[in-house]
This record gives C-alpha cells, structure tokens and sequence, in this order.
C-alpha cells in the first residue's frame, strides 16, 4: 500500500461574496455557537458528552472545543456521508480522490488526516498501515450521535490525537421495540436502502441495523488535466454496512454490552499499467472490509467509584487495484480499564490503562507488530464560577519509545450566559507501519511528530440562541513527510528516491466561529472556519488545506412538513503542483409526513451543479436529486 504524503503550497483569501453571506447568517444567528447543531439549540436540557473527559459530563461544562451532532441533526440534515455531516457542522476540511465512495481524507484544525483520532464506540478504528480511518465505508444509518473534539487531545487519547477527536457512537436499544426502514433512489442511478430494530426489556437492551447503498457514479478522474490514468468510464461504488449491540443489566447501575460493525466496499477508481504506452483501461476497484468488535463491562461499584473494562478488535483489510492486486490487512487489539471517582458532586478523577497491539500482514513485507501500554490520569473539578481540566498520560511503545504527553485548561462564567475558556498541551503522532517499514520508503530511523498548543475560547449561550468563538496556535516539529532527497535518508541504495523523514516544522494556527438560533419554526446554524497551516521551514501553506470554509444552514419545520438549505463554502487551496479553485455547494432538503410513522423525503445536492475539483485531477459529483420514504414505528 502506498504512502501518503503530503507538501506546501498556496491558499488565497475568502471571496466577497460569501463574506457576505457569512455575515447575513451570523446577524441572524446573534453569535456564534457552542453546539452548532440546530436540535441542540431547540433542546432546553443540556446535552451530554463523553469525548472530553472520556467519562460523561455536559457540554456546556466542557473546557474543551466540543461539538456534539445529535440523533435529530443527522435524521434532519438530508447529508450524503459522515464526511459531509463533518464538514457542515463541525468545520472539518475534506479531500477526495472522487464523488462517493473513493478515498476520503479529513483535516481537523490543519492536522493530517494521519493525526486526528477516530473512534467508533470508543474502540479505535483505521489503518495502522495509512494511519487513517475510512470515512468513504462508514454509512450514517447507524449512528446515533458524533462528538468532535476540536483541539489537541494526545493526553486523553494518546498517539495521532493532534488535530483532535472524532468519536462516533453508533445507536443503542431503548424502550419498546421500534422499527425504522427507509429506501431512496437518486441520480447517477444510485439506490438506497436501510432497516433497523432496536428496543429494550427485562433488563436487555439491544439495536440491530442493515444498509446498502449503491451508485453507478461518475469517471473520478478529470479529462482536462492530461492524466493517464483518465478513463471515461463510471467509477461507481457498493457499500453494505451492518451493526450491532446487545447489553445486560443484571442489577442496576451494571450492564455487559458486546457490539460489532461491519462494512463492506467496493468502490471503482481510475488508475493505468505501466507502459509503454500507459493503459487506463483495466478494472481498478479498491474492495475494502472492515470490522469493529467490542465486549464491555460498565459498573457503579460505590457512590463514588464507576469502573468501565472494554476489549475491542478492529481490522482494515483492503485489496486495491486490479483482480490479482495485492492484499493489506491491519488488525488493531484494544483492552481498557477505566475508573471514575467522583471526589465531590463537582470534582472527578479519571484513572485508566490502555493497551494497544497493532499488527499488519502484506505481500510486501513481513507480518509486522508493535505494542503500545498507556496510563491514563485526568481530572476535572468546578468551583463556582470556574472550572478546571487535567490529564496526562504516559505511552510506552515497542517501536518509538516512551512520550508523555498532557494538556491544562480552565473556564470562568463571566455570567450566566458567557464563559471564558483557555487550554493548552502536548501533542504527538507515531509513525504508521509504512513510515517506518514500507519498501524502499520506510525506516526506523523515523522520530514521533511532537507538538504544542494553546487555544482561547468565548462561549455564549442563552435560551434557544448560543455562540462561541475560539482562537488556536498548535506549533508541530519533526513532520514526517515524505523526502526526495537520498542524501537525507539512511545510506543504503533501498531509498534511491528518497524516504520518509523527519524534516519539517508547521505551525497551524487560526480561528473557528459558530452560531445557532432558534426562532418559532425556524433554525439557523452558522460555522466559519479561518486555517493558516504553514511549513515554517518553506514559508509555504500546507497542501489542500483551505484558508477558510463556511457553512450556513437554515431549516423550516411546521412538524408535518420541513424545507431546509445548507451553503458551503470552501477556499481555493493549493496542491502539488496546482491551487485548485474554490466553490460553494448548496444542498436542499424537504420532507412530508404525510402518516405519523411515514415521512416522504427529498434532497437535491449541489443543487446549482458546481464544478469540484477535491484533488488535483479528480473530481466530485455534480447535481444529484435523491426521493425516499421511510418508516417509524414510534412515529416523527
């Protein structure tokens, strides 16, 4: 499996008139939010989180910048992947070699996709080879909420956590038995289908979901930039995802839970032979399979101590390029033990070690181990006005060694509508499998990437209106980036085209807004997003990364019937070799309930057909309208 890497580049400024857009949503929203997620705005109790602390604790008492996209948010938003949910409502940057279906990169606050964190029911999934996870096979059918955590997060989730933390937690039975299915069909002759039960009783609880989604799609490769790997062909995709929980409560405040997800792609690419001459024709397809296991034991074993054990597997098994391509599997084995003690009504500590063992197996290399042993301390407390966060950690490694990394912040309400909050911390990323072992690439000479950081945040929050406004500085040395230089690599003819290196400092550094406001029938969310990624070295913007992306939505619900429309906006932005232009995506959505359990649904994205250019030579889908009905038991 290849390398990724990455260089730097150009990014030019926001237009006129999406400033001007911008603007009129946020004089609509008064501010910019905490939570820019519109049902989160409507809902008068307030929301509970986990990513911040690992343990559960209220959004509005996080010190850390938290995004929580709701069950009501993801039914609602007419989104076309968990990327796109993402990118609306978190401010998350995407790349893709592709419409739907083809590889998906993500840049949370500047970082590479290979350092921001991605979890699924808090066991960790991706490539240990790429060291990212697959957005393109994840379907938003089973899910039932995302947290984002913006911001360094190495001292509660160790390695890769520099960008920060996505953790998406997938539905779980509760009250009666409940029936929800859905099918949708939509242009480029794509078909949607999905079912779900879930439902609960003496003392089990349990969800169970199934989704297929297919798509003839589009050529990915654009016919304007001389590739040779251009084929006029369809690259369409299949995906078939399935999941499930079953848990136990034999006494109260104790539950066993066993999960699984699994999912299966199957998505065509345009790639050629060598020649010469270069032939495009061939059946590129990249067959990806992965799966999430999990068995947990949660238990209030006194008023003050809460204990939670987990052993998880996840494995990234994937076959890319042609019939006879070879194969790459990842398997990722997860056990913890966490404790929650609870001081006083206010204040709790957080103990927990955390195993990791990764291993890789590819027809290129040896099957390929490393072990990771983590201890795990953090604190939050409030005193009044004010609020305290700690955590710190210590890594121990088999491949790169031991890093002990941390973060400190605090807030203090200057009323009962506006915080003030400040972090700062430690930050690092190891090195994948292909770093330091691929062929003719890899090497152990390759160091962790470290880091530091400090963001200053303002939140406001009042009635059905909230804001928020931070600011952040995260100063990255020893990137590991791919160097053509051989006189940089170790001194051996295996890296005649140069390695991978520790050669690089970056310093990401910018500014996110956000706001929500609810008024009678109407919704309004508002994200501005400002990155100025550099490459302190070269003076140069780090690649694909945007100077700035907003995202605005507005949403009309009477109940029986809802119309809504999201515009985002992203900045050009620069790639090797080119600086690829900017657009804006204007997506709409609609929906009747014409039955309590019956809702007719439509959307059309990209409604304005814009042209998109993700990488340099790819391209995105154009204008695609989508009609579906769906089914719930309990009703809308």
């Amino acid at each position: 499996m290849p390398p990724l890497c990455e260089s730097d580049m150009q990014v030019s400024r926001p237009r006129a008139a999406l400033r001007a857009v911008a603007r009129a949503a946020l004089m609509v929203a008064p501010a910019l939010s905490l939570v820019p997620s519109i049902a989160a705005a409507q809902s008068s109790l307030d929301p509970v989180i986990v990513v911040g602390t690992r343990e559960a604790q209220p959004l509005s008492k996080s010190v850390a910048d938290v995004v929580l996209i709701d069950a009501d948010t993801l039914r609602n938003s007419g989104a076309g992947s968990v990327g796109d949910v993402l990118r609306r409502y978190a401010g998350v940057q995407l790349t893709s070699t592709g419409g739907p279906g083809q590889n998906t990169g993500y840049f949370l606050r500047g970082a590479n996709t290979s350092a921001t964190v991605v979890m699924i029911d808090g066991v960790r999934v991706g490539s240990a080879t790429l060291g990212q996870a697959s957005l393109e096979s994840m379907s938003l059918s089973n899910i039932e909420r995302i947290e984002v955590l913006r911001g360094p997060a190495s001292g509660l989730y160790g390695a890769d956590a520099v960008g920060g933390v996505i953790q998406i937690v997938t539905k779980k039975g509760q009250g009666p038995l409940n029936l929800n299915a859905g099918v949708a069909v939509g242009d480029y002759s794509s078909r949607l289908g999905d079912i779900a039960v879930s439902g609960a009783q003496a003392g089990f609880d349990y969800a169970a979901s199934l989704s297929r989604e297919t798509s003839d799609g589009m050529t990915a490769i654009r016919g304007d930039r001389g590739s040779p790997s251009y084929n006029p062909d369809r690259d369409g995709f299949a995906r078939t995802v399935a999941s499930a929980r079953l848990g136990f409560t034999p006494a109260e405040g104790h539950r066993i839970g066993i999960s699984a997800t699994q999912s299966r792609l199957n998505a065509q690419y345009d790639s050629y032979e060598f020649g010469p001459p270069a032939d495009p024709s061939g059946d590129y397809r990249n067959r990806l399979k992965t799966r999430e296991a999990a068995i947990d034991y949660r238990g209030t074993l006194s008023p003050i101590w809460t204990t939670t054990l987990q052993y998880a597997r996840s494995t990234d098994d994937s076959i890319s390029g042609l019939a006879d391509a070879p194969r790459f599997k990842t398997t990722r084995d997860q056990a913890t033990w966490q404790n929650a003690l609870r001081l006083a009504p206010d204040q709790q500590l957080v103990l927990a070690y955390e195993r990791l063992e990764e291993k890789a197996d590819g027809v290129l290399t040896d099957t390929l181990k490393r072990t990771n042993n983590a201890y795990i301390a953090g604190y939050s407390g409030q005193f009044g006005p004010a609020a305290l966060e700690a955590n710190l950690r210590r890594d121990d490694n088999s491949s790169y060694g031991d890093n002990t990394t941390g973060s400190i912040g605090g807030s203090y309400a200057l009323s009962p509508t506006l915080k003030l909050r400040a972090l700062t911390g430690k930050t690092f990323r190891a090195p994948t499998f292909n770093d330091t072992d691929f062929p003719f690439y890899g090497h152990h000479d390759i160091r962790p990437e470290k880091g530091r950081s400090m963001e200053l945040g303002l939140n406001w929050r009042s009635g059905a209106s909230s804001a928020s406004a931070t600011i952040y500085r995260n100063k990255v040395k020893d990137l590991i980036i791919y160097n053509p230089d051989p006189a940089l690599c170790p001194p051996t003819d295996d890296f005649a085209f140069g390695c991978a290196a520790n050669v690089g400092r970056a310093t990401l550094k910018g500014a996110t807004l956000t706001g929500a406001h609810r008024m009678g029938n109407w919704n309004v969310a508002a994200n501005v997003d400002f990155l100025d990624a550099k490459d302190d070295i070269t003076g140069s913007r780090l690649v694909r990364r945007a100077a700035h992306q907003e995202s605005v939505s507005v949403d009309y619900d009477t109940g029986v019937w809802s119309a809504g429309a999201t515009l985002t906006d992203i900045g050009k932005r620069p790639d090797v070799g080119a600086t690829l232009g900017g657009y804006a995506l204007l997506d709409l959505r609609a929906s009747w309930r014409f039955l309590p359990q019956w809702r007719l649904e439509a959307k059309v994205l990209n409604a304005v057909d814009r042209d998109v250019e993700p990488v340099f030579g790819y391209q995105g889908l154009g204008r695609q309208a989508w009609v579906g009905v769906r089914y719930d038991m309990k009703g809308f």
